[in-house]
């Protein structure tokens, strides 16, 4: 299936694509490469291929579980206003 100039100005149109004259035959060109790139790919024969997740199937390499922060609840909670059993008391906002 080629495109023409009418189906690239259609499909400009529809795109929203400002195309000056010049560019029409470089891009008709370029979008029916494109379409013959795909007929190619369909024509191929992927009976009994399973897919991929991923083209290399790589697995992620995973760090060791560690905790890497030290605790600072306290000095966090020794410049609250108000705090009762580790837990920051605010004013009711909400009656």
């Amino acid at each position: 299936m080629a495109l023409e100039r009418s189906d690239v100005e259609k499909i400009a149109h529809l795109a929203r694509l400002g195309l000056n004259d010049g560019d029409i035959p470089s891009t008709t060109d370029t979008l029916n490469n494109i379409l013959g790139l795909i007929d190619q790919m369909q024509a191929v024969d992927t009976q009994g291929i399973e897919p991929l997740a991923h083209p290399l199937e790589a697995t992620q390499r995973l760090r060791a579980d560690l905790v890497g922060e030290a605790n600072h609840r306290e000095a966090y909670q020794s410049i609250a206003p108000a705090v009762q059993d580790g837990l920051y008391l605010v004013p009711k906002v909400i009656e």
